[in-house]
Parts: structure tokens; sequence; C-alpha cells
């Protein structure tokens, strides 16, 4: 998946059933969380981490919830038992899964800098898919 080298950050669900691997050569300090301004995200206080130089795969169980809203584009993947939303995933025009990272689900949450607010909504659908390609990090699902 990743260089050997490249440094992993780790997180999840509260409960463990589902759990990331994010591979980047940055540190979570130089990452500015994305706060999304859509109710969904605002109601889980999610703000998005990704690397589109990245590495990120989520493993998961029989847990493992999708959700889709707004204009479906996105699957928000939240755990089925403790209810923790853990990332968002959505496949490009070019057939490559990407996704973002919430956030609050990773082990080291209190390294990352001040949020900022971001609004996709404002968005077309086919001007939002362009910026997660550039912005998400290329995942892997197990």
């Amino acid at each position: 998946m990743t260089d050997p080298t490249t440094p992993a950050h780790h997180g999840g669900c509260h409960c463990g059933a589902v759990q990331f691997a994010f591979a980047t050569q940055r540190a979570l300090p130089d990452f500015t969380p994305r706060a999304c301004d859509c109710d969904f995200c605002m109601r889980h206080r999610a703000a998005w981490i990704s690397d589109a130089a990245g590495r990120l795969r989520i493993t998961a169980s029989d847990a493992l919830r999708r959700y889709r809203q707004g204009s479906g584009q996105a699957e928000f993947l939240f755990c089925g038992h403790c209810g923790v939303l853990v990332a968002a995933a959505s496949t490009g025009a070019d057939g490559v899964l990407r996704g973002a990272i919430n956030r609050n689900s990773f082990d080291e949450r209190e390294l990352f800098a001040a949020e900022v607010a971001a609004s996709p909504q404002q968005l077309a659908p086919d001007a939002k898919l362009a910026r997660w390609s550039q912005l998400w990090t290329p995942a892997f699902l197990d």
C-alpha cells in the first residue's frame, strides 16, 4: 500500500470495530481540519483530514455502516455498534476510491491545528467530485 518508511497514524471508532491507518509524510500539526457546514457534519462535529499524496486503509468488521445524504456523492462511514463517524469516501470519475478522515476519530486528535470552515454544499456536484479528487486521500476498504 505505502512505502514502509511513510509514517502511519491510526484511529477508529470508540469500540474498535472500525479502524484506519493514514499514511502521510506530513506531520499531524501541519493539517488544518476542514469543518463542513452541512447539517450532518455539524451534528457530528466532524472536521475532515486528507492528503492526496497519502494513503488511507480502513479496516472494518460487519459493524461498518454507510450513509449517504445531501448530493449522495459521498458515503459517510461509521460504526454501527458505537456510532462514531470515522470517514467519508467517494469514488471519482477515474474510478479511484478516496476518503477523508474525521479528525475526531484519530488517536492523536489533540495534535491538529484549529479547524477552518468548509462549505462543499455550495459546490455543484461535478465541482465537489473534482475538489475531492484533488484533496482526498486514495483509500482502501478492507
